[in-house]
């Protein structure tokens, strides 16, 4: 697997499809489950996000679907920049995104962090 992170609106997906030359894309971002038989999975946060909002663990998801998701582009949002929010559901939920791309980073064989477009390898 390879992870694709970095802040909001930063050009991770177009840059994960241009630098591993994918095109087949399942986006999380608005709804839905992940469809892992698309090359690229993105809008890990957002799907992150309602699964800590409906009180389950994104680690323990992923964790539990390993197999689905080896061969595959993930792209996820780092959200732990910026004003911690008051709200402590919005807390618990960008420390389970956190948790999660500790994970992912961790099971990953390459983690890419895009920031204006330009993707750097970091593992």
């Amino acid at each position: 697997m390879i992870l694709v992170f970095g802040g909001a609106y930063q050009g991770k997906t177009d840059y994960a499809m241009k630098e591993f030359g994918l095109s087949e894309v399942c986006d999380l971002s608005e709804s839905g489950e992940p469809d892992f038989t698309k090359e690229i999975i993105t809008g890990i946060d957002a799907f992150a996000f309602r699964l800590s909002a409906a009180g389950e663990n994104p680690t323990d998801y992923f964790r539990a679907r390993r197999e689905l998701w080896d061969d595959k582009v993930l792209v996820i949002t780092d959200v732990s920049q910026g004003v911690v929010p008051i709200d402590k559901d919005v807390r618990a939920a960008r420390e389970a995104n956190g948790r999660l791309m500790i994970y992912l980073a961790g099971e990953a064989k390459q983690v890419h962090r895009v920031f204006c477009g330009i993707g750097k390898r970091i593992k």
